[in-house]
């Protein structure tokens, strides 16, 4: 079992940088492939970006390419998501979630999920 609790969200003006951590519980979190997703109102959650158990190979949706970095400290159970130049369109709950499969943009294949962050960005 694996609990995820993530933090970092908030208010933030476009072209800004927000840094969102996610702390896992349990001893096998270096096991787990761990990825980001998002959902803005109104939209279906989507696949934001994933690191590989070892942290050796990250994955992002092209939307966030070259803005946002994904990166994890096995030795704190804890993944961030470094996101920069930060634009309206990424408002959204943010949810870290921990899995097995490498399938990393499939959300069907994430056993475990967060509660989610808020991220705002205000133009």
């Amino acid at each position: 079992q694996v609990q995820l609790v993530e933090s970092g969200g908030g208010l933030v003006q476009a072209g800004g940088s927000l840094r969102l951590s996610c702390a896992a519980s349990g001893r096998t979190f270096s096991s787990y492939a761990m990825g980001w997703f998002r959902q803005a109102p109104g939209k279906e959650r989507e696949f934001v970006a994933a690191i590989s158990w070892s942290g050796g190979s990250t994955y992002y949706a092209d939307s966030v390419k070259g803005r946002f970095t994904f990166s994890r400290d096995n030795a704190k159970n804890t993944v961030y998501l470094q996101m920069n130049s930060l634009k309206p369109e990424d408002t959204a709950v943010y949810y870290c979630a921990a899995g097995v499969s490498r399938q990393y943009s499939d959300q069907s294949r994430y056993h475990y999920w967060g509660q989610g962050t808020q991220v705002t960005v205000s133009s």
